[in-house]
């Protein structure tokens, strides 16, 4: 898939708020500071689509960015992000549980993990969640260049391990890195087979 346009819709605080359209999104979410931006920037190739921030916890609202006129890529505020206080992290929870339950036309959630690091408890309990509430979702492992190939496959197939304990089967795995354009082909095609 040839991305054509990218523009930007709006930002919604509650799911009440987010565009009314039909089209099929994609939803993009990860632990803070896990690269979510760049590699939207790096799907789109649009270097100041997602605004990138050194500090954590940036994005706070339910982002809506149109592409080819055709679908929403959404990107969602990332979650566990210790300097928000226990009203905004509920407040968090109860849009997520909102957007992931009512919007109909959401086909996918990209979960982003770091490939840098071991197994997070907080990833492996939003990918849970997800499980529980029955959302499609894939993994993106990211930054795959900041570490070396061997290492990034020890962590990754640790990450694999981990969620055997208690998933069935994998989803879809997906290895990027924004500054090489890893990845980004494997992405769009598989957007553009569920659009």
């Amino acid at each position: 898939m040839e991305i054509k346009s990218a523009v930007f819709v709006k930002s919604s605080e509650t799911v009440e708020q987010c565009p009314k359209s039909p089209i099929h999104e994609f939803a993009f979410i990860g632990r803070s500071n896990v690269g979510k931006s760049s590699l939207i920037n790096m799907l789109t190739n649009r270097n100041g689509l997602a605004k990138v921030s050194s500090t954590p916890g940036k994005t706070i609202t339910i982002n809506h960015f149109l592409i080819n006129n055709r679908w929403h890529l959404v990107d969602l505020p990332g979650y566990g992000f210790a300097k928000r206080s226990k009203d905004q992290r509920e407040q968090w929870k109860q849009n997520m549980d909102d957007y992931f339950m009512k919007r109909e036309n959401l086909q996918c959630v990209f979960v982003l993990i770091d490939s840098r690091i071991d197994p997070q408890k907080i990833d492996l309990e939003f990918i849970d969640y997800l499980g529980e509430k029955g959302v499609p979702f894939v993994l993106v492992f990211t930054k795959m260049d900041k570490s070396s190939q061997t290492e990034v496959a020890k962590k990754i197939t640790k990450f694999k391990k981990t969620m055997l304990e208690k998933w069935e089967e994998l989803p879809e795995i997906f290895l990027t890195s924004s500054e090489k354009k890893t990845g980004r082909d494997k992405i769009l095609k598989f957007i553009h087979e569920l659009t």
